[in-house]
């Protein structure tokens, strides 16, 4: 079901884009001036673009608010604009395509996906505005004052939603994550930027209405700066990332843990975590405690044999989850992180879920490496599900079969029936 609605949004995308080039090479542009500034405008805003693949998501903000402003213009300097609904998404893809061939060029070409999002957002809000300024209806209604504006904004509104629910299908049925998950997530991502992008969409049509052309790069540098605040906080929670990640290092530095156990645990637990809905925010509190959740093993004067920590008795296992929080927070870390890795080995009724997540993972990790247990990763599995009684919770070892079975991160096992 998931994969027919990504290829839903895909084929809709594609018709429209085939439709939209027919009719513009087909009728030649209207107003080619107009179109070639908003084009030109795109392309900027795709090459200042950043990718984050990793998160599955290719910000444009220059791009989506020029694509916006082209969609809402009703006016060039106070004479009336005649492109349509067909022309605007020709312009859109053409010029989103050109601003990609340097992306391209290094390897991170658009995505299909995003691609058919901008291409059917900006159809949803030209479609919602053209029609009715051409027919005259829209002054009727509201004006030229405030009651545009309050149109406009409630329009740009409705586009965002909509972005946001494109965009969770298509990374339903690319993941198979849970819908309602991923909606949440991109209706929080919309609220990042996406304020400053409907503004500027706003500001600029109504700009080039009134001033002309030359409205667009006034307009346009707010948001450049605003682009540039948001890279350099990507940049700071990038380095922060790092920092964690080497300090996790740290235990398979010094020989306590096996070699890439922290970053399989991490990994894993952050599917595991998507599969039973946890938000962004989570995640990543969830990512980062993963990753520490061994770094108590530094405390101790013997080493724990092979790291693994699932094979200890239950008092040794939360001395060593006591030591651990101890040492996240030293280091600077959010509290919840230092919670979650001071409770891993809590019974599980008494966690939260984060907590539930790291210590069903860690210890599949311990039990499924290799020499550990004799009948390797899928008698691993059978022993966590022997252990819901009372050290992991159910419905967090069933979510853990469940992504391994789907070929997730970790070790890939067959789900036995039951």
């Amino acid at each position: 079901m998931r994969a027919w609605a990504g290829w839903a949004v895909r084929g809709a995308a594609a018709a429209l884009t085939a439709a939209g080039l027919g009719h513009t090479l087909w009728t030649g542009v209207t107003e080619p001036a107009t179109a070639l500034a908003f084009g030109a405008l795109v392309t900027v805003g795709e090459l200042a673009r950043r990718d984050h693949p990793a998160a599955g998501r290719r910000p444009a903000p220059l791009g989506s608010a020029g694509a916006l402003a082209y969609a809402l213009l009703g006016q060039d300097a106070g004479r009336p604009t005649h492109h349509g609904v067909l022309q605007i998404v020709a312009v859109v893809v053409a010029a989103a395509l050109a601003g990609s061939v340097p992306h391209i060029a290094r390897g991170h070409g658009p995505a299909l996906d995003h691609v058919a999002r901008r291409v059917l957002a900006v159809a949803f809000a030209a479609a919602c505005f053209q029609p009715l300024l051409g027919s005259g209806r829209l002054t009727r209604w509201t004006g030229q004052g405030p009651g545009l504006v309050l149109f406009l904004l409630l329009l740009l509104g409705l586009t965002a939603l909509c972005d946001a629910v494109l965009a969770a299908a298509l990374a339903g049925a690319r993941t198979g994550w849970p819908y309602g998950p991923l909606l949440r997530d991109e209706l929080r991502a919309q609220l990042g930027i996406g304020p400053a992008i409907c503004a500027t969409g706003v500001v600029m049509a109504l700009g080039v209405a009134v001033a002309g052309l030359w409205a667009l790069p006034v307009f346009s540098v707010p948001l450049l700066l605003t682009q540039l605040s948001f890279h350099r906080v990507d940049a700071v929670r990038t380095t922060y990332r790092q920092t964690i990640t080497s300090l996790a290092r740290a235990t398979e530095i010094a020989g306590c843990t096996a070699p890439g156990h922290s970053r399989r645990v991490a990994a894993l637990s952050c599917a595991v975590g998507r599969e039973l809905g946890l938000s962004e925010r989570e995640l990543t509190v969830l990512e980062y405690a993963a990753l520490m959740h061994d770094i108590g093993q530094l405390s101790l004067v013997d080493p724990v044999p092979g790291g693994a920590t699932a094979e200890l008795p239950p008092d040794e296992a939360r001395r060593i989850a006591g030591l651990g929080g101890e040492v996240a927070r030293q280091t600077g870390v959010p509290a919840e992180v230092a919670v979650i890795v001071e409770r891993q080995a809590d019974p599980y009724r008494e966690q939260p879920v984060a907590a539930r997540i790291v210590r069903a993972v860690n210890a599949y990790d311990d039990l499924a490496g290799a020499g550990r247990h004799p009948g390797g990763p899928l008698a691993a599995l059978e022993r966590l599900r022997l252990g819901t009684g009372h050290d992991y919770q159910p419905e967090v070892v069933e979510s853990l079969a469940r992504v391994l079975a789907r070929g997730g991160r970790g070790r890939v096992v067959p789900v036995p029936p039951g």
